[in-house]
Order: C-alpha cells, then sequence, then structure tokens
C-alpha cells in the first residue's frame, strides 16, 4: 500500500511539473489557455458589432474585461496593495470609453445588464442580505446603532472643513457647500446627485441636465480618493493589528470571542445549490419589499430593505436553511462577480469627461478635505464606541463614496465585503439626508 501511494504521489508531481506555467495562472476562475480562447471570441465577436445585446452579452463584456483587470491590477507591486484590483477595474474601461476605443455594441450589451437589468441592485441585494442573515446577531444590532453617531458626526464636521478649506483657497462659500462638499456625501449618482439635481433645479430654475454635470465629478473624485485612503486603511490594520478588528467592526471581550465567529459559521459545511436558490429568491424578496415601503413612506428602498433584513435576523424568524443558503449566495457573487460589475460600472457610470472639466487644483483640495475629515471622524470616534478603528474608518469612507458601486469598490479594496450592510447604511441613509438637508438649506438661501 505504501508503495503504491509513493508511486502516486510521485505521478503527481511529475505532472505538476509538466504542467505549463500558463497553465498555473488563474484569470477570475479560468486558467489563462481557457480564458484567452474565450475572450478572443467575444472580442472579434464584439468588434464585428455581434455581441448578443442581452444579458449573455453583458455577461461576456464584464466577466472577461473584469477577471482580466482585477487580475493585473492585483498583481502590480505596491499598488496591489493599495486597492489596485479596483482601481483597474473601475478606472480602465472609463479611460477606454474616454477615448473612444469600445465600440457601440459592446456599450449596449452591457448596458442592457448593467442600466436596464440593474444587475447593480441584484448584487448588492445578494450581498446585504447575506452578509446580515449570515451575521452575529448581536454583532449586527450593535453595529447599526453605533455607526449612525460617527456618520453624523463627520458629515457635519465635513460639511463645515469642506467650506472653509474652499474659502481658503479661494472659492465662493456657496459653490463649494452646495456644488462641491455636498456632492461628495450625497450618496451616489442615482440616490443622491439625480435627486439633488432635480432640488436644486426646483430652487434655482436652472436645468437639471446642467446641475448633473456640475455636481458629478465632485462624485467621482471623491469616490477615488476613498478608494485609496482605504487601501491605506488596510495596510496600517495589517501592520497594527491592535487597530484592526480584520473584518469585524465591534470589539468584543475575550470571553465572547465565539461571538465574532458569526452564528452562521459553515467553514466544514459543503455547499448547497438549493439553499442558495432560496438565497436568491430572499435576496430577491427583501429588496422587492424595500421598494414596496420606499413607495408607502417615501423612504429610499435599500435602507429600509436593509432594516427588514437586520429585523428579520433579530427577530430569527428566517429557517437557518434559508439564512445559510443566503450567506452561500452573498460568497458565490462577490468572490466571482465583484471585479467584472465595476468593469461594467466603469464602462457605463463613470464620464470621465465630466471630471477632466473640473480638475483643478482648489476643486481636489476641498474634495480631499471633505473625504479625510469624514474617515478620519470615523478612525477617532471609533474608540469612544467600542469599534475597530480601521473598521469604522472605511465604513465612513463610504460615506464619501458613489452609492452602491463606491460601497462595492471601497469595501474590495480592504476585502472586507461583509461590511457592506453597515456601508449601505453610511451610504443611503447618510446620502438621504444630506440630499433632504442641503436642499432645505438653499432653499432658504436662495
Amino acid at each position: 500500500m505504501d508503495q503504491k501511494l509513493n508511486k502516486t504521489v510521485l505521478a503527481k508531481e511529475e505532472l505538476a511539473e509538466k504542467t505549463k506555467w500558463w497553465q498555473k495562472i488563474q484569470i477570475g476562475s479560468v486558467s489563462l489557455p481557457v480564458y484567452a480562447t474565450m475572450a478572443t471570441i467575444i472580442f472579434i465577436t464584439g468588434m464585428l458589432q455581434e455581441l448578443p445585446v442581452n444579458m449573455l452579452g453583458g455577461f461576456a463584456v464584464i466577466l472577461t474585461l473584469g477577471w482580466l483587470l482585477g487580475t493585473i491590477g492585483g498583481n502590480i507591486p505596491i499598488l496591489k496593495n493599495f486597492g489596485g484590483p479596483a482601481i483597474f477595474s473601475l478606472l480602465v474601461p472609463s479611460i477606454l470609453v474616454f477615448y473612444n476605443l469600445v465600440n457601440q455594441n459592446i456599450l449596449d450589451s452591457a448596458d442592457i445588464l448593467m442600466k436596464q437589468a440593474n444587475f447593480l441592485y441584484f448584487y448588492i441585494a445578494c450581498l446585504v442580505c447575506g452578509s446580515i442573515l449570515g451575521m452575529n446577531r448581536k454583532i449586527l444590532v450593535q453595529g447599526l446603532l453605533r455607526m449612525i453617531v460617527p456618520m453624523m458626526i463627520g458629515m457635519i464636521l465635513a460639511m463645515g472643513v469642506g467650506t472653509l478649506v474652499g474659502v481658503l483657497v479661494g472659492l465662493d462659500w456657496q459653490h463649494t457647500l452646495f456644488f462641491i462638499v455636498t456632492p461628495v456625501l450625497a450618496g451616489g449618482i442615482g440616490e443622491g446627485i439625480l435627486p439633488l439635481s432635480l432640488g436644486y433645479s426646483a430652487i434655482t430654475g436652472l436645468g437639471s441636465e446642467q446641475l448633473v454635470a456640475q455636481l458629478i465629478p465632485a462624485t467621482i473624485i471623491g469616490n477615488f480618493f476613498a478608494i485609496m485612503c482605504t487601501g491605506l486603511l488596510s495596510r496600517l490594520g495589517e501592520k497594527r493589528p491592535e487597530l484592526s478588528g480584520k473584518g469585524q467592526l465591534i470589539k468584543f471581550k475575550k470571553g465572547e470571542v465565539d461571538d465574532l465567529a458569526g452564528a452562521l459559521d459553515e467553514k466544514d459545511e459543503p455547499i448547497d445549490l438549493k439553499k442558495m436558490g432560496a438565497g436568491v429568491l430572499t435576496a430577491c424578496t427583501l429588496f422587492i419589499l424595500g421598494s414596496l415601503l420606499q413607495a408607502l413612506t417615501g423612504f429610499p428602498g435599500p435602507v429600509l430593505m436593509i432594516v427588514a433584513a437586520a429585523l428579520l435576523k433579530y427577530l430569527n424568524i428566517v429557517p437557518k436553511d434559508t439564512q445559510k443558503g443566503s450567506k452561500m449566495l452573498y460568497k458565490f457573487i462577490s468572490s466571482n462577480f465583484t471585479f467584472p460589475l465595476m468593469a461594467g460600472l466603469g464602462l457605463l457610470y463613470i464620464p470621465l469627461k465630466d471630471v477632466v472639466g473640473a480638475l483643478t487644483w482648489q476643486y481636489f483640495v476641498v474634495v480631499i478635505s471633505v473625504v479625510f475629515t469624514v474617515i478620519a471622524t470615523g478612525f477617532v470616534v471609533a474608540r469612544f464606541m467600542n469599534m475597530h478603528p480601521v473598521e469604522a474608518a472605511i465604513i465612513s469612507a463610504c460615506q464619501s463614496g458613489m452609492g452602491g458601486t463606491g460601497d462595492v469598490a471601497i469595501l474590495s479594496t480592504a476585502n472586507r465585503m461583509n461590511l457592506m450592510p453597515f456601508a449601505q447604511v453610511a451610504t443611503r441613509l447618510g446620502g438621504a439626508i444630506t440630499v433632504i438637508t442641503m436642499t432645505a438649506i438653499l432653499r432658504m438661501i436662495f
């Protein structure tokens, strides 16, 4: 038996040695030769303007682009430690579109998936529901309640600091506050900039399209700076372990270490495809519930979806198998579709033309001061709220991100996608408060 076992081991070692180096390289979930074959077919079809303009074509575009850029960004020295995969996946497609290097057929295929089918919302729903239902109840409740404090303090301080910095560098305080500072904290484009532009338009009489072009650059620049800061925070957590919870927001005493593992620790549990199916239906149902509640209350649907999921988790009325299926789905979606999703967002949601038009050093200084203020507030306040400073600061960074897009980019940079529920609260709730408050103040001033 021992001889047969030794021969088997030697045979496997010889086979591994014979394996060509390019067969060992993984691009996303496939080996390099397989990826190259598939990507070539998709690329040629796209160049011939023959890609199907449906979800199949859309997935083909974002998967080949996102997996490649994520792999490249993750292998560049230094940059890989500061959000390289996220930055590459988001920025390179936007640059390609800016220089007209992507034809309309490819853009249409991505558009049908990303905008019309709204794959972003499906992704966020799966992550939010999976992370909430798979989280320990104590961690969930305490985290959601405690993050509101640094969120509100950071928002108020960022408004004041950003406006003051704008005045010091020679900008008008009203323009700085309403057109640079506010859009950074508005919670993204769809949920923040668009309603903000409509509110501004009703007050000032200017066209909402004109206002959107003025507001978007601050959001995009703020998002990129938040990603860079998150990369630095992640490195700080590695060098100073006492400042990081390694993905856990709340601090616990030594006797409560078991809580940190979560209520659904399935390290040894195999993937169950039927349970994952239940996770899909759960995510869709909770998202639809949030939309229904939004129609009834006027409050942002994504925030209400989080509240509903958290309430169900707290009451513990969702069957354990369904909770496990949601957690499995969360892991599958986050590991396979994060960088492809960001590539799609870069193709369609990051208009570099608007950003380039706003590039002045004063503009940059104001945006950077706003982002730095909310992050620093989260880092400092965490010490008084029994939270880990690095995780609290990363969630605070999401206040200056591009809504769900920014949350994905920021959390993936730090490899902390499990913080998505807290990030969504900081982004959606903080953004809604910012839009309502600043629109009301502009009305009083105007």
